[in-house]
């Protein structure tokens, strides 16, 4: 929406800068996007007036033509049609800036030309370049001051519940509310009737069309020209001329927000009837668009049927044009659920259904008849008729009750009731006050006003949204607390992520799995067992785990993952009797898991080596690491009824026993039937449900130093003991040691093994030096020689 300052001015006129209605504007809530003049900018460019017209000697298109600029006359040549004697143009004189160029003495085929005569183009006016742009004014003076292109434009970007600025008198009604300024509004007299002349109408859709005025006026004269103070506003408003009588609903509407249409009476045929659109009925529209209408779009209409779209755009049919001599003027109200979208739907948009579908003042219709008349009269002369106000229902404004106590609390200030009194008296409300309470009758124009809210932003915009002072939140700086223990779900969604799939096994077993895998020989026995195999309360979930791995393989499965979370069952003289428990009997809740078949699924990806790989301790050991992370675990050697002899481990959490890893046994993996090996692990739940709370550790900026270091120490020296020696006694710069390479074979002497490490240093305040880190590296060294007689392998 673009407001020019000036008419915006010649309605409400406060001492303020354009630049300081703009802001308060913005801060009240109606934003002024930009505040720009409204034509380009462009120096050096007078008015002149073309004295003598003759032929360019080398060019059938060119003419040399004299020019008065007042102070000094030029020899200018032009290629412009309209070129003629007597006519006043812009002349852009030699060094005149222009929006796109400088003028530059210039010779065209062979003559001379002092400066350019311009088109409106030229002047970045607008995109006509058919010929010379025609002034008036007094010869030799700024033809930017002439055609008022200093004047300021608020080009305003409303939300769509302000309807009511949409248009000059309603942005006037805001500056005299935010500054104070008085409001002039225009005055609008009757145009008394000079004809008895009249066209019937009906509604026979009162809920799209509450009311309907109208006014005939014979005998006007619409090839009339529109004045230039009318033009002039209209473009600056972002319209464009087209006739005096399309241009004087135009400037109603922008005036008083009052869309207009008119009609050639001629054209009519029989009253005119507001109704719902009928199955199949088309009407060709101004914009030359044929469309369908259906029952619910609101068609105005009369014997041949629909003849425009309600609200929405006229029809093509029955348009006033230059030739008319008798018109009928429609001033109407239509409601805005019976317009809302109805352009959309038919891919256009127009000024009228933009403010009908928001909410248009139901009370000003008679206003914009009276208003459009008189123009009307002034421009193209007439005789007018009688106004018709056909009124069928009309919105009801309930008055809306705002709680001072509740405005305050949510402005979030104690805003005085007064303050409050005032900015409902600038707004212009009729306003009462019942004891904490104020009640607000909305008026017709402003239709967001219809809940106590509204009228709490009312004061707060009026207020001043910057007066308001902020009372940012002030939460307790405090960590939140974090849940010290994960939960069951939370470590099968692990192993789930780690393609173990979930299984569910029976708590009671056979027999001879507690003794297999237990090494249990005496296992609680159910007193009435379900089945014969299935007689004893297990000890241990691998029994289960083998069983299951045993299932899928006889079904062709080749790759399996498994884990199960459940209860075991072992007697413990120690366990005390509870709600849950039994006496003599420990019930731990534990999680197990087997691996069987290849490492990897197959894949093109995979390395050659992997390809056949079947899975293995260190497999199933990453997989275990993965899934208790954040904790680390150790692991030691140990022996296990259900696992290899030497490829089984105890597995410590923080120093105490978790569980245990390990391949399936070859005894078992041949009673069972396995065709491969399998690899297992099984830990209590209780260690693992409980994690430290996360700590920070800033990371430094600096570059790691890696160093590698070999060494051979005897074959039965443990890897963790060296690892836990070098951890105890690293140096601070030390971050990380690992084992990446054991080695047996040639040139390693017998009974002795060769170890690697990798030892990654770093520091947090500077960068190492390869001294510092061979001193690191060779602590370390010199460290495994005294305790563990180890040597450095080369």
């Amino acid at each position: 929406m673009n407001i020019p300052e000036r008419w915006l001015r010649s309605f409400c006129n406060p001492p303020l800068s354009g630049a300081q209605v703009a802001e308060r504007l913005t801060m009240a809530g109606v934003e002024v996007e930009a505040y720009e003049p409204v034509g380009p900018q462009f120096s050096g460019v007078l008015i002149a007036q073309i004295t003598a017209v003759e032929r360019h000697p080398n060019a059938d298109k060119l003419t040399v033509c004299t020019v008065d600029a007042g102070s000094h006359k030029y020899k200018v040549v032009c290629g412009a049609p309209n070129v003629r004697v007597g006519m006043k143009a812009p002349l852009a004189t030699i060094g005149a800036r222009l929006p796109e160029m400088e003028v530059k003495p210039a010779s065209l085929r062979g003559v001379q030309s002092e400066g350019m005569l311009c088109s409106a183009r030229e002047l970045g006016l607008s995109d006509d370049h058919s010929g010379l742009l025609e002034l008036e004014g007094k010869i030799g003076t700024d033809a930017r001051a002439a055609l008022g292109l200093d004047e300021q434009v608020f080009v305003l970007k409303l939300t769509p519940n302000r309807a009511d600025c949409l248009s000059l008198l309603g942005v006037a009604r805001e500056v005299a509310a935010l500054t104070g300024a008085p409001l002039e509004q225009p005055r609008i007299e009757p145009v008394p009737a000079k004809a008895s002349a009249r066209h019937p109408v009906r509604i026979s859709a009162p809920d799209g069309c509450g009311r309907f005025a109208g006014r005939v006026i014979r005998n006007v004269n619409a090839a009339a020209p529109t004045p230039g103070w009318m033009r002039s506003r209209l473009e600056r408003a972002g319209q464009r001329s087209i006739s005096a009588l399309v241009d004087v609903t135009n400037y109603v509407m922008l005036e008083l927000g009052r869309p207009l249409h008119v009609y050639d009476l001629d054209k009519l045929r029989g009253p005119i009837d507001v109704r719902w659109g009928r199955k199949g009925e088309r009407v060709l529209l101004l914009n030359e668009q044929t469309v369908e209408v259906d029952p619910s779009v609101l068609c105005i209409t009369d014997d041949s049927g629909a003849i425009g779209l309600g609200g929405i755009m006229g029809g093509e049919t029955t348009k006033a044009g230059t030739t008319t001599r008798n018109m009928f003027l429609e001033s109407a109200f239509f409601w805005p659920d019976a317009i809302m979208g109805r352009s959309r739907r038919y891919g256009f948009t127009s000024d009228a259904g933009h403010r009908f579908e928001r909410g248009v003042d139901f009370a000003n219709n008679v206003d914009g008849i009276e208003r459009a008349t008189r123009l009307i009269l002034d421009i193209c002369g007439g005789e007018a008729g009688p106004t018709e106000d056909l009124v069928a229902r009309l919105p009801e404004r309930n008055s809306v009750r705002m709680r001072v106590s509740r405005a305050q609390k949510i402005i979030g200030m104690a805003v005085p009731a007064e303050e409050m009194q005032k900015c409902f008296e600038r707004l212009a409300l009729s306003v009462e006050r019942e004891a904490d309470a104020f009640v607000v009758q909305p008026p017709s124009y402003r239709y967001d006003l219809a809940i106590e809210e509204d009228l709490v932003e009312e004061v707060a915009r009026l207020y001043g949204y910057e007066r308001i002072t902020a009372h940012p939140p002030r939460p307790a700086a405090s960590f939140p607390k974090l849940p010290a223990k994960r939960s069951l779900h939370e470590l099968r969604e692990r192993l789930a992520a780690a393609d173990y799939h979930e299984v569910i096994n029976f708590s009671f077993v056979e027999p001879q799995w507690e003794l297999d895998f237990a090494g249990e020989s005496n296992p609680l026995r159910l007193l009435n067992p379900i089945a014969s195999h299935q007689s004893v309360m297990r000890s241990s979930l691998i029994g289960s785990l083998v069983a299951n791995l045993q299932y899928n393989q006889a079904r062709k499965l080749e790759r399996i993952r498994v884990f199960e979370v459940g209860r075991v069952f072992i007697r413990d003289p120690q366990a005390a009797e509870g709600p849950l428990a039994v006496r003599g009997l420990r019930q731990p809740m534990r999680i197990g898991a087997a691996a069987y078949g290849p490492a990897f699924d197959a894949q093109w990806g995979l390395a050659k080596e992997d390809k056949d790989r079947p899975v293995d301790f260190f497999d199933v050991k990453a997989d275990l690491e993965a899934f208790i992370a954040p904790l680390s675990a150790r692991y030691e050697r140990a022996e296990h009824p259900a696992f290899h002899p030497g490829r089984a481990a105890g597995v410590l959490i923080d120093g105490q026993p978790a569980g245990w890893i390990g391949e399936l046994h070859p005894r078992w993996q041949h009673k069972y039937e396995l065709a491969r090996p399998a690899v297992l692990f099984e830990l209590d739940t209780e260690p693992l449900q409980r994690v430290p709370a996360p700590r920070f550790s800033a990371p430094s900026k600096y570059p790691p130093v890696v160093r590698d270091m070999a060494v051979v120490v005897d074959a039965g020296v443990a890897t963790q003991a060296l690892l836990d020696a070098m951890q105890a006694q690293k140096a601070p710069i030390v971050t990380s040691i690992r084992v990446f390479d054991l080695y047996h074979g040639t040139g390693i002497p017998a009974g002795k093994k060769s170890l690697a490490f990798r030892v990654v240093m770093q520091h947090t305040e500077r960068t190492l030096t390869d001294a510092e880190a061979d001193a690191a590296r060779d602590a370390l060294a010199g460290l495994l020689a005294r305790e563990f007689s180890a040597s450095l392998r080369k």
